[in-house]
């Protein structure tokens, strides 16, 4: 993460020649629409007999499912109908039924439903209010009737785990959560025989050699010890695990449940963290672990997958690839491509023949010649810990100097970015912005004691990355220290409060969107599905009481009198995680001080707006709001 182009380019140039006062050259302006309207297609698989084809397609500006038959593009027919909210996502069961998932409004109670492939019988499977299902296995080639799935229907605090039938809607419970279980895993022949168990500070991995046997504990850690079961070995005597067990980056390693430790460790890396493991379910043997530098690298220990990897590469320059679902033979593959300047197109590949065919592309409207490239940084912290980051300068702009920026830093907190196709960030380079991220301490994927780092860093540590990262490209004349903004959603929005309330003089102006303003009133609303969790929370974060001196200190609605920069906030009414009386308390406060704040609120949206209007409104908003403060 390397990489600052530095030739220099007069920004009197840049922005008062080249632009437009909404920014962007007025020949390589693209319209708003073509950022956020729906993808034309996406979400590509197919049936397990290689016959049919699944994927999701708009259908009046919402994502419905829709089927056909390979190679017949005119047998394409609608299977779902919602016109409230984009389908979240959907799977096979077997060759007839498809299962879809779906929440209300941005509510997050997730239910299941099914229909045929021919369009009928059409079925909410989990049928019950303010409850979220979870699909633990969906028993694939092991039963045509039933899937294992997991609900909070008895405690809203907690999932049990069912096996429902899927064209009768029977459910079974197979095992009641005691209290602490916080997932399940079954073993490759669908048997339940794994439960994670936590306090909110120790986590322990329970085990039964058999279903109808009473779980044991294997072995108890403190939470910062990561040790995630990911499935059974072929013969489901032992588990392939992620672990940071004895080190800092997390490995995949092998797990003996009879003498309770790793066995070997199958694949670890120095520089980041490896917790993906994926095999093949007809030939049974592992394929590959994949994990993040700056880019999805693969690790292969399977040559036949190796192969196709090497040689849809070769046929897709340009392009990462990435394998999606296959039939059973696992002959026929959906192939799925991305880039940075690109959210890239589905393919459907036979390994077999290494015949590629195009299945459809997701934005074809927009030209990647027109768009930006996502580079990779580095700089230092000012307490020497190496942040990685991304920088997205304006197309043609590359050698430009003091450019107005937007800092743009991710959610979580503890996640991460990654490289690839952001619409958002297109957006603003289009419009003249170098874009910054940075994956400040606490982001996943760097080792235990990057992630550590953050804990009780609120608004303080974790800030302070960000604003070096400010400092970082003025140093190197990338960034016009007078024209810095900032915009981020749930704890990046948090950033953009603390970045305006604790370092006003940094930023000219900031987005919030659906952002945290008050750590107290967070911890009081957080969902009741997370509640095992609390004590997690409060020794990362903060204990309200304990710690309410910090909390006091580093939440942003206690310091609204120091906010002198512009904001404008946006906010889901039926977010369930950042409540809309976050939004509520920094407008308010701000109001009282007769700061007028453009605030969006949409009743029909959740953590994060997903409806394309929705979107369209907001977009065009910050682009007056970026325009007015920063061009």
């Amino acid at each position: 993460m390397r990489l600052l182009l530095s030739v220099l380019i007069t920004a009197s140039f840049v922005v008062g020649c080249a632009t437009t006062k909404m920014g962007g050259t007025q020949a390589g302006r693209i319209p708003i629409e073509d950022f956020f309207k729906n993808p034309e297609v996406r979400s590509f698989s197919i049936s397990p007999n290689g016959e049919y084809l699944a994927y999701l397609k708009p259908f009046k500006s919402r994502m419905n499912v829709f089927v056909q038959k390979v190679g017949e593009g005119n047998s394409v027919k609608r299977l779902t109908n919602q016109t409230d909210r984009d389908i979240a996502g959907f799977f096979w069961k077997e060759n007839s039924t498809i299962i879809f998932v779906r929440d209300f409004g941005g509510d997050e109670n997730f239910h299941l439903f099914r229909v045929g492939v021919d369009g009928t019988g059409e079925r909410d499977l989990t049928p019950f209010k303010e409850t979220r299902a979870r699909v633990i296995d969906d028993l694939d080639k092991i039963d045509s009737e039933h899937m294992i799935i997991s609900m909070n229907k008895r405690d809203k605090k907690v999932f049990d785990a069912y096996r429902l039938n899927i064209k009768t809607g029977e459910l079974k419970m197979i095992a009641q959560n005691p209290g602490n279980y916080s997932g399940w895993l079954t073993d490759h022949n669908g048997k339940l025989r794994v439960a994670t168990v936590t306090d909110g500070v120790n986590t322990s991995i329970f085990y039964r050699d058999k279903e109808g046997q009473k779980f044991k504990n294997l072995i108890t850690t403190n939470f910062k010890t990561s040790l995630s079961p990911l499935f059974f070995t072929f013969d489901n005597k032992r588990l392939y695990m992620s672990s940071n067990m004895k080190r800092d980056k997390s490995a995949i390693v092998v797990f003996d449940p009879k003498t309770k430790k790793e066995t070997s460790v199958l694949y670890k890396r120095d520089d980041v963290d490896v917790t993906s493991l994926d095999y093949s379910k007809k030939r049974k043997v592992l394929t590959h672990a994949s994990f993040v530098t700056w880019k999805r690298e693969l690790n292969f220990f399977d040559n036949e997958t190796k192969a196709i990897y090497e040689d849809l590469r070769s046929k897709l320059p340009g392009f990462e690839v990435v394998l999606g679902s296959s039939d059973t033979a696992e002959t026929t593959h959906i192939v799925r491509t991305y880039s940075d300047k690109s959210q890239g197109a589905y393919y459907l590949y036979n390994s077999s023949t290494k015949v590629l065919s195009p299945l459809g592309e997701l934005s074809p409207w927009l030209d990647t010649k027109k768009m930006a490239a996502m580079k990779p940084i580095q700089y230092k912290s000012r307490d020497g810990l190496m942040i990685n980051g991304y920088l997205t300068l304006p197309n043609g702009m590359e050698n430009a100097k003091k450019l107005p920026t937007v800092v743009l830093p991710h959610g979580g907190p503890w996640a991460r970015d990654v490289w690839g196709y952001r619409p958002d960030i297109q957006f603003l380079a289009n419009r003249g912005y170098a874009v910054l991220q940075m994956n400040f301490r606490g982001s996943t994927g760097y080792g235990r004691k990057f992630w550590e780092a953050s804990f009780k860093k609120w608004g303080k540590e974790m800030q302070n990355d960000i604003t070096d990262g400010v400092n970082y490209l003025v140093e190197q004349g990338v960034a016009d220290k007078d024209r810095v903004g900032i915009y981020g959603g749930s704890y990046g929005g948090y950033a953009v409060l603390a970045g305006l309330a604790f370092t006003p003089d940094v930023y000219a102006c900031g987005v919030d969107y659906v952002g945290v303003s008050n750590i107290f009133t967070l911890m009081e609303t957080i969902p009741p599905y997370w509640e095992q969790y609390r004590e997690m929370f409060y020794e990362m974060v903060g204990h309200p009481k304990n710690d309410k001196a910090l909390l006091t200190e580093v939440s942003p609605v206690f310091h609204a009198d120091k906010i002198t920069a512009p904001l404008m906030v946006v906010q889901g009414a039926k977010d369930p995680r950042v409540k809309k009386s976050e939004s509520d308390q920094i407008v308010e406060a701000l109001k009282k001080r007769g700061i007028d704040v453009p605030y969006i609120v949409k009743d029909n949206e959740g953590h994060g707006f997903r409806n394309e209007e929705n979107k369209m409104e907001m977009y065009s908003k910050m682009e007056e709001f970026f325009g007015k403060h920063l061009l």
